[in-house]
């Protein structure tokens, strides 16, 4: 214990990292027990035909699985038309981090706003996804929506929108989503923002330097960092949005609600092929973290540069 304690730095520095792992465990154990170990058990059904967890006729296939995505009709055309909408939900959920989160960090940062307005904010992260989606639902009925019959009040519509048409989970799901993580992309960016030097933010005031070439040239290319982590956590959020999307009837018959994770879900449980279920989601979860190791990297290299 001595020349434990002597390697560390001493006593204090030995507390120090038990009061770290004290914080880290219950998370690890959590990831590990429902995360880790899950993946490496369901790893090796890609390379079988089960059906079912409960499937006792089981055989090996080899990388069959891997190859009906762009060889059996019925996943083809199930398969490519969800990943066009889930890119496009993408695309536009990440404009909303951006238009969310950045503008109410910078007015965090400016204003000052302090207690209430950061509580308001985050309240709807509180909210569950599935009630998120029946609250869209609700506001933007058809018939008695109270956002559509505002706006047809007002006359700035001539007919009420359909949240569960295209349109309405094209445009309109991205906008409630990116109202909801406002307060997370918010205190993302604030921490960016929080990290620059006062002293290059006064310097830049002196020289004359406007508002707009303040935030062009001191605070975004310092705020990098930051920038990276929110497209990561955008990045995942939206291939794995599933909550949302059962209460815009995904699940019973609504095609424009249908992007990869219900498509996962579907063949995985639903419809009893839960090999390819577990080799579709295999085949989009590669990508993604190699994206995401990527973004890691580069997060950490905007790190020591600065």
């Amino acid at each position: 214990m001595v020349n434990l304690e002597q390697r560390l730095g001493g006593r204090r520095q030995v507390r120090r990292i038990l009061r770290d792992w004290a914080f880290i465990l219950p998370q690890l154990i959590l990831f590990v027990g429902l995360t880790i170990l899950p993946f490496i058990s369901g790893l090796p059904m890609v390379f079988t035909d089960r059906l079912s967890f409960t499937d006792q006729d089981v055989e090996y296939v080899g990388f069959d699985n891997f190859t009906r995505v762009f060889t059996e009709p019925g996943i083809r055309d199930e398969f490519f038309p969800a990943l066009v909408r889930t890119v496009r939900f993408t695309l536009l959920n990440y404009a909303m981090v951006f238009i969310f989160g950045l503008s109410l960090a910078l007015l965090m940062y400016e204003v000052g706003f302090r207690g209430g307005f950061f509580t308001v904010i985050y309240l709807p992260m509180m909210l569950s996804g599935l009630a998120i989606g029946f609250i869209a639902s609700m506001l933007f009925s058809r018939s008695t929506g109270t956002v559509n019959l505002l706006l047809l009040d007002l006359g700035l519509i001539q007919k009420p929108f359909d949240m569960k048409a295209a349109s309405g989970i094209a445009y309109i799901l991205p906008l409630l989503t990116g109202w909801r993580y406002a307060g997370f992309n918010m205190a993302i960016f604030l921490a960016g923002l929080l990290s620059i030097p006062t002293e290059t933010i006064e310097a830049a005031i002196v020289d004359g330097a406007s508002y707009w070439q303040r935030l062009v040239r001191i605070y975004f290319p310092q705020m990098a960092g930051s920038f990276i982590i929110a497209t990561l956590f955008c990045l995942l959020g939206s291939f794995n949005i599933f909550d949302e999307l059962v209460a815009l009837g995904a699940l019973y018959g609504n095609q424009e609600a249908q992007f990869l994770s219900i498509i996962f879900f579907k063949y995985g449980f639903l419809r009893g092929r839960l090999a390819v279920g577990l080799t579709m989601a295999l085949q989009l979860g590669i990508p993604l973290f190699i994206v995401g190791m990527l973004l890691q990297r580069l997060q950490r290299r905007f790190q020591y540069d600065s």
